[in-house]
């Protein structure tokens, strides 16, 4: 193969890789037939390791190929780092959930590694079309594993809504895309950041009206407030496995397309979006720590805690400057090792007459599994930002970011949002250790242990492995906003 196809080749290395691999498991699935369903899960685990090894191996300086469309850097190597592990962890906790529920079919693990290609593709995109084009693949592949259960009328339900109202934000993003094009004269990120860096009026109405657009189908990408209704039930809705997923990979990775989409193109005009992203913020931050109070099923409250946290981390978007980048990148890192392990012990909720979803299920936890209502505390204490817990940091670099950029009515109320988003993850910590045990669960699957373990420690343990996550955040942060 020649070096200069090598060479346009070589940044894209780690999609090339699980696109190739994806194809290969594929068609080991197709002639063995599902009694290969854990030898394909086990393969797909192996080919995203590697593909993470060839992530973290990257160089770091900037590149783009692919005429342009495709970009790697240090900020898309972090990003892409925490999808990698994400669907590494998600994997192996679907294997058991699928063998007791009669969905054990050799397609989950394959649509789960085509729809992180499609991840990928997104955190690199450096042009509206290849961001369209990595969007669609993630998007296509989660359509299916939301209604993966076939026989299930809640998973039918939840993949059918998901579809309508993703095709709906996909039109509202081309549109927008379509009028950015027509104003700028280019689909290319640096293209239209260079034009609007030398303009002296400021961006056109039929500019803003594109970016507004983008941003809406972006803002249903990660579930922001008002384009947030699909989340509750499609989590309620869906496998379990497949709503941990949703809970971790696509949402690091539409964060990040959030912010690229807007920083490198439109970064010079940050004054015309930035108040949209303060009301979306507002407003997610205020509905996730509102609605949930009232729910019962731990799923739906899952839904609802990733609007809220969505909202979180758009306050350092808001921000506009190397520190809210650094921010973001900094919560999205603990928010993977946080749902990780949470939804870990939702799918462990297990008992005499199947799968339990009901927060009053975790009654006397304590009593019952004390290791795992320790764990879950931890982690809870940390969604709800209580020091000296993962979660503590994450808020405070944001919040810190948007203090800087004197956005100090945002950071109030971000504040006064988490305090009433703490009611109910404290809630499940009181039920877990005050009421009194109602069904004991059965015995977890082999390997829920360790992804407890270790999700918990470095929930608990964050401020030791702090420093060089900052550093590391900083120079990611650095590679998107020079200077």
């Amino acid at each position: 193969m020649p070096s200069v196809l090598l060479d346009q080749i070589a940044p894209a290395a780690p999609e090339v890789l699980l696109a190739v691999g994806s194809l290969v498991l594929l068609m080991i699935g197709a002639f063995r037939g599902n009694g290969a369903t854990r030898l394909v899960a086990w393969l797909a685990v192996a080919l995203l390791s590697l593909a993470l090894y060839v992530v973290v191996d990257m160089p770091g300086e900037t590149r783009v190929t692919f005429s342009g469309m495709f970009v790697t850097d240090r900020f898309g190597i972090f990003m892409k780092v925490l999808v990698l592990i994400g669907a590494i962890f998600a994997i192996p906790l679907s294997l058991d959930f699928a063998r007791r529920e009669g969905m054990e079919r050799f397609e989950l693990p394959v649509v789960m590694t085509l729809a992180t290609v499609g991840m990928l593709m997104m955190i690199s995109a450096n042009d509206l079309i290849s961001l369209y084009v990595g969007l669609e693949l993630q998007s296509l592949s989660l359509y299916v594993l939301a209604s993966f259960k076939r026989d299930s009328e809640r998973a039918t339900e939840a993949g059918l809504k998901y579809f309508v109202l993703g095709a709906l934000s996909s039109g509202m993003l081309l549109y927008g895309a379509s009028l950015i094009y027509g104003f700028t004269g280019s689909t290319a990120f640096p293209a239209i950041g260079a034009m609007l860096a030398q303009g002296t009026g400021g961006a056109s109405i039929g500019l803003v009206i594109g970016i507004v657009f983008l941003v809406a189908g972006l803002a249903f990408k990660v579930s922001a407030v008002p384009f947030h209704m699909w989340t509750p039930d499609v989590y309620e809705g869906a496998p379990t496995p497949v709503t941990a997923f949703f809970a971790v990979a696509p949402k690091v990775a539409a964060m990040a397309l959030f912010v690229r989409a807007l920083v490198t193109p439109f970064g010079a005009i940050a004054g015309e979006w930035q108040q949209i992203i303060i009301f979306v913020a507002i407003a997610s931050m205020v509905l996730g720590s509102v609605a949930a109070i009232l729910q019962t099923n731990i799923k739906r409250l899952m839904a609802y805690s990733s609007i809220g946290h969505v909202g979180f981390a758009l306050v350092g978007l808001a921000a506009a400057n190397v520190q809210g980048v650094q921010g973001i990148l900094i919560y999205m890192a603990t928010y993977v090792a946080v749902n990780i392990g949470t939804f870990a012990v939702i799918l462990s909720m297990r008992g005499p007459d199947g799968m339990m979803e009901r927060i009053e299920d975790l009654a006397g936890l304590s009593r019952t599994r004390p290791l795992v209502a320790f764990v879950l505390a931890i982690f809870m204490f940390s969604l709800a930002g209580i020091p000296p817990m993962a979660g503590f940091f994450a808020k405070f670099y944001v919040f810190a970011a948007a203090i800087d950029a004197h956005l100090y009515a945002l950071s109030v109320i971000g504040v006064l949002a988490s305090v009433v988003g703490a009611y109910y993850y404290l809630r499940i910590v009181k039920i877990m250790y005050f009421d009194e045990p109602v069904v004991a669960f059965e015995p977890a699957p082999k390997g829920f242990a360790a992804v407890l373990a270790v999700s918990g420690v470095l929930t608990l343990g964050f401020v030791f492995v702090a420093s060089p996550l900052v550093a590391l955040a900083a120079t990611a942060a650095k590679s998107l906003i020079p200077g």
